[in-house]
C-alpha cells in the first residue's frame, strides 16, 4: 500500500541542494521537481539548483559531475545533497527495467565512490496512473519525500564530519 508523505519540520542549513531531473515524461517528473523546490525552500535551503537531462539513462552522468565537484571541493563547492528525480513507464518489453536497473546501481555506485547523499527517485511505474499518484498527488509526491530524504541525509553526514 502507498503511503502517504510525512510531512516533517526539517531544517536546512544554508547548503546547496541539487536537483538532477529527466524531462522525458515531463509532466510528471515536473511535478516532483515542484514538489522538492518548495520543501526544499520551505526547510530554508541556501541554493537549489536544477539540472535538466533528456531521459533517466542521462540522469548519473550528471549526477556524478556534481558528486565530483562536491568531493573536490571538500564540499564547500558543490551541493551537500544531489536528488535524481525521473520517471520510467514500463512497455511491452524488458527496456524499462534495463534502464532502471542501471541507473539504480549507478546512483548508488556515486553515492558510495562520493560519500555524497545521492536521492534516487528515477521511478520505474506500471503506469500512468501510478504516475499520477506519485508525481502530481501532494500526499503522495515523491519530489517531496525525495527533499526531505536530502535534508535528513545533509543532517547525518554533517554529524559524521
Amino acid at each position: 500500500m502507498l503511503k502517504p508523505v510525512a510531512r516533517r519540520s526539517l531544517q536546512a542549513a544554508p547548503a546547496t541542494f541539487a536537483i538532477v531531473a529527466s524531462k522525458y515524461n515531463a509532466r510528471y517528473v515536473d511535478g516532483m521537481v515542484r514538489a522538492a523546490r518548495a520543501e526544499l525552500r520551505r526547510a530554508g535551503a541556501g541554493k537549489i539548483l536544477v539540472h535538466r537531462v533528456p531521459g533517466a539513462y542521462e540522469v548519473p552522468i550528471v549526477a556524478a559531475r556534481l558528486a565530483r565537484q562536491a568531493s573536490a571541493s571538500g564540499g564547500r563547492g558543490g551541493p551537500a545533497a544531489i536528488l535524481c528525480l525521473g520517471v520510467i513507464l514500463r512497455g511491452e518489453t524488458t527496456h524499462a527495467a534495463h534502464i532502471g536497473e542501471a541507473v539504480s546501481r549507478a546512483l548508488m555506485d556515486l553515492q558510495l565512490r562520493y560519500e555524497i547523499p545521492i536521492i534516487h527517485e528515477v521511478l520505474l511505474l506500471e503506469n500512468e496512473a501510478q504516475a499520477r499518484v506519485r508525481c502530481l498527488d501532494p500526499r503522495h509526491n515523491r519530489g517531496t519525500e525525495a527533499a526531505q530524504t536530502a535534508l535528513a541525509m545533509v543532517r547525518v553526514m554533517s554529524e559524521l564530519a
